[in-house]
């Protein structure tokens, strides 16, 4: 993706003048970690809104498809602009969405458990670090639907896990 996308396809895309496309964007590379951010940003917020709306364990498998769907195109494409937008915000980019979610279902979501700082990272981060590891390493040529019954398996388990420390 990222060499067949030139500044000038995104400014005539835009309709707008490459000059006025550098106006907003410094380079490639940023327009692409705007674009995953963005991408980033929407996942989260239907995240929250399922989680809100459904704050039970039933509520995993669409966390994790949306997760897994939140970017679309091919594996190559996925890559491209999740390396642009760690490459621009750096590792502070987890924390950042991590927050926002946080902030997001602050007082509207009822879960089972409490949250703890670190039972909240483990949920947040655990599936996103995984699935950026099957995004860098396709020679392990992961199937889509095992891999996504498996991330399902580890987040039930560890909210299971932390319903049963609560009682």
């Amino acid at each position: 993706m990222s060499r067949k996308l030139t500044t000038n396809h995104v400014a005539a895309r835009a309709g707008v003048s490459i000059g006025t496309l550098y106006q907003y964007f410094a380079s490639k590379q940023d327009i692409l970690a705007a674009l995953a951010q963005r991408r980033a940003g929407a996942v989260r917020d239907a995240i929250a809104e399922t989680i809100i709306r459904k704050p039970d364990v039933s509520s995993v498998r669409p966390i994790v498809q949306a997760l897994m769907n939140g970017f679309e195109g091919s594996p190559a494409t996925r890559q491209t602009l999740l390396d642009a937008m760690f490459l621009r915000g750096g590792d502070s980019v987890l924390a950042q969405h991590h927050e926002a979610f946080l902030a997001a279902i602050a007082g509207r979501a009822r879960l089972q458990v409490e949250l703890t700082p670190e039972s909240a990272f483990v949920l947040t981060h655990a599936p996103i670090a995984l699935l950026r590891a099957a995004a860098a390493e396709p020679e392990l040529g992961l199937d889509p639907a095992r891999l996504e019954d498996e991330l399902v398996r580890l987040m039930e388990s560890y909210i299971g896990a932390l319903v049963a420390a609560r009682r």
